[in-house]
């Protein structure tokens, strides 16, 4: 793969070479690459919709006067990663064909911006969470508001943030005819310098201001908690997994995608042998950054036993009527032959 050409999958413009002008060739993508990556967005998209899924019945099926502040967070943040997984077989197609994209502008257009809106709007639950919990933590323990779930207002104001955030890709994507009789869904950004702001723009607003935000929340929050909120630990231990995780998934794909936008730009002179790397291992940071949505799911399972209980509860909705019916004198025997909630996960 040329470098213009790996420049056209970044963002749709060609350049010549990198900052010091070199003509920049390498070999094109892992041969593997065209079967593994399909099958692990597969992989993705299935424990992601069904993990979140379960999150949104889980949180929003609960009695409300039993939420807690929290939840409002949660449940938006698995509301984004649905968003996102959906679009995870088209993108499999996509990567499968060879970077090939059968399927139209429109859908081209849409399952972009939902890819950003998801990620956007991932960050800003995340951030939103941080601050909630931050405020929570302030007051003395007696005088904090019990289970109050965070208002509509704040909510929306996410959503309009991020999707105003995502705008640019329902704009300027577009799928055209590329090299070798592709149709390439791409980036139109109208030159190597407005791409990398858009990009560069992106990781500030969707990864680093977040990331601090919630770097600052928690060390506020930890304090508070030493100090006298010992029973929220558990919550805490919750949201510091979230969080990480999060830093994890995405560093890799921001940090590629930045050094990648700069050598582009012409702000960072870097070899082409590594220009070269940086392309063929953004769609392996690009997966990593997707496997994100379908973590979430299982850090609540492992670490909120309150999820795990009110899990349990939903998934065993007939068990109360099997409780009234052990009033009458055959219930010992109904209930005994029931079993157990816990085999029910």
């Amino acid at each position: 793969m040329e470098y213009a050409e790996a420049e056209e999958y970044y963002y749709g413009e060609e350049v010549a070479g990198n900052a010091t002008g070199e003509a920049c060739e390498w070999q094109a993508d892992w041969e593997a690459s065209f079967s593994l990556l399909p099958l692990l967005y597969l992989l993705v998209f299935a424990l992601g919709l069904s993990g979140n899924g379960l999150v949104l019945l889980t949180v929003w099926r609960g009695p409300r006067e039993r939420r807690r502040s929290a939840d409002a967070y949660i449940g938006n943040l698995a509301l984004a990663d649905l968003a996102f997984v959906a679009t995870l077989p088209l993108w499999a197609a996509y990567t499968a064909l060879r970077f090939h994209w059968p399927f139209g502008a429109a859908l081209c257009k849409l399952s972009s911006f939902l890819v950003l809106l998801s990620m956007f709007a991932s960050a800003f639950c995340l951030g939103g969470l941080s601050a909630e919990r931050c405020r929570a933590a302030a007051p003395p323990p007696r005088a904090v508001p019990r289970r109050r779930p965070a208002g509509l207002g704040p909510l929306a104001a996410l959503w309009a943030a991020a999707a105003a955030a995502a705008l640019p890709a329902l704009l300027l994507r577009e799928a055209r005819r590329g090299p070798r009789n592709r149709t390439l869904c791409e980036l139109a950004a109208g030159g190597a310098g407005r791409a990398a702001a858009l990009s560069l723009g992106a990781t500030a607003v969707g990864f680093a201001a977040p990331l601090l935000l919630m770097a600052v929340c928690y060390c506020c929050v930890g304090a508070a908690v030493r100090r006298h909120l010992r029973p929220r630990r558990r919550l805490l231990r919750l949201m510091a997994a979230l969080v990480a995780v999060f830093a994890g998934c995405w560093l890799p794909f921001h940090l590629l995608k930045s050094l990648f936008a700069l050598a582009a730009a012409g702000l960072l002179e870097l070899p082409c042998a590594l220009l070269g790397l940086i392309a063929r291992l953004h769609p392996y940071a690009t997966c990593l950054a997707y496997l994100n949505s379908c973590l979430n799911p299982l850090l609540y399972a492992f670490l909120d036993g309150r999820f795990r209980a009110r899990c349990r509860l939903l998934l065993g909705q007939r068990r109360p009527a099997a409780a009234a019916a052990s009033s009458t004198p055959s219930g010992p025997t109904q209930r005994s032959e029931l079993p157990p909630a816990g085999t029910k996960l």
